[in-house]
């Protein structure tokens, strides 16, 4: 007990706390310099470079700018004035936007040839006389008329020469010719459509259409 007495005053006395805190501050001290030598002591670091990968607004700025592709000098893009404003389009009326189909193609009628209900050969002549025929018409010299002796008014007549194959169509409208051997009476025009005027008669083929 009097030894741990002893102890406790050795360590509570105020020399022995001045001579602990004495060796302490040099202690501290003398690590404060030592430290700022070897630090002294040492070369200064040269400044470090530091590669850093390209910004984002480097890289944009590479790429044209919209002000730039806007401007007409730095874009192939003609101006809005060089470039003609597109027409407002025509829109068609509804009945004529429908698909069209083709017309079918006229095709020529059939007409069946008239039918001959008889025939026979006989000579035939022309008059040109101005009078009255026998169905209350004026004869006509100009027109396909011919007489004939009973055929009725109207009938169609196909009268064709053999000589040389002419042929022509006649409507009877008078009565005659009133002569041996003679069968028809053309006028004028319908006798020159198969022969010569100066002939006066020739020798016909005659078919009477139905």
């Amino acid at each position: 007990m009097a030894a741990r007495h002893l102890r406790t005053r050795r360590f509570s006395s105020p020399a022995a706390i001045a001579a602990t805190a004495a060796v302490g501050v040099a202690l501290a001290v003398g690590g404060t310099v030592g430290a700022v030598r070897l630090t002294s002591a040492e070369p200064p670091a040269g400044p470090v470079a530091v590669q850093t990968p390209p910004s984002t607004p480097a890289a944009t700025s590479a790429a044209p700018s919209p002000t730039a592709s806007a401007s007409p000098s730095a874009s192939l893009i003609p101006s809005p004035k060089a470039t003609a404003s597109p027409k407002a389009s025509r829109t068609q009326a509804a009945s004529r936007s429908k698909a069209r189909t083709a017309f079918p193609s006229p095709t020529a009628k059939k007409t069946s040839s008239p039918k001959v209900v008889d025939s026979g050969s006989c000579g035939a002549s022309f008059y040109a006389e101005g009078q009255m025929t026998a169905n209350g018409e004026t004869f006509d010299p100009n027109a396909l008329t011919a007489a004939h002796k009973t055929l009725p008014f109207n009938t169609k007549v196909r009268v064709t020469n053999p000589d040389n194959g002419k042929s022509v169509v006649v409507r009877i409208n008078d009565r005659g010719p009133f002569i041996e051997g003679r069968c028809l009476d053309l006028s004028r025009a319908a006798f020159a459509t198969i022969a010569a005027t100066g002939l006066g008669h020739v020798n016909v083929r005659y078919e009477v259409l139905g």
